[in-house]
């Protein structure tokens, strides 16, 4: 299950924390994605992520592909203009940060940002709108 919600805020600054002590900060546009996916299908881990991510300053932490913890990860989100769903990837080998882990059906699913919502690569019907 993924989640999508608007960044919202103008020059909104993102902290991203990698394994080799560095601190990162993206500064995004108001209508950036925010894409959260989580393996359990558990909205609420989703909404909450999603939350921390644009409220509170929830800094990203960037795992390396030897790191114990990436076969553990049940939530993983990617913040930008757009997210790629793959079903076939690597946990930690994708450093351009706009891919995200999928199940099978979402996979091939590109999701770009616009002013106004969002714009899929494909046709896509199996969604539902909610207030966030």
């Amino acid at each position: 299950m993924v989640g999508i919600i608007k960044v919202a805020y103008e020059n909104k600054m993102l902290f991203i924390a990698t394994q080799n002590n560095e601190e990162i900060v993206q500064f995004l546009e108001k209508d950036d994605l925010i894409a959260v996916s989580n393996f359990k299908k558990d909205k609420r881990a989703i909404r909450s992520q999603a939350y921390l991510t644009r409220e509170e300053n929830s800094p990203l932490v960037i795992l390396n592909k030897e790191h114990p913890s990436t076969k553990r990860l049940e939530t993983v989100l990617s913040v930008g203009d757009r997210v790629c769903l793959n079903c076939n990837i690597t946990p930690g080998t994708h450093p351009e940060q706009d891919v995200l882990c999928s199940c099978d059906s979402l996979s091939g699913l590109e999701i770009s940002k616009t002013e106004t919502g969002i714009k899929l690569n494909q046709y896509f019907d199996k969604y539902t709108i909610e207030k966030f």
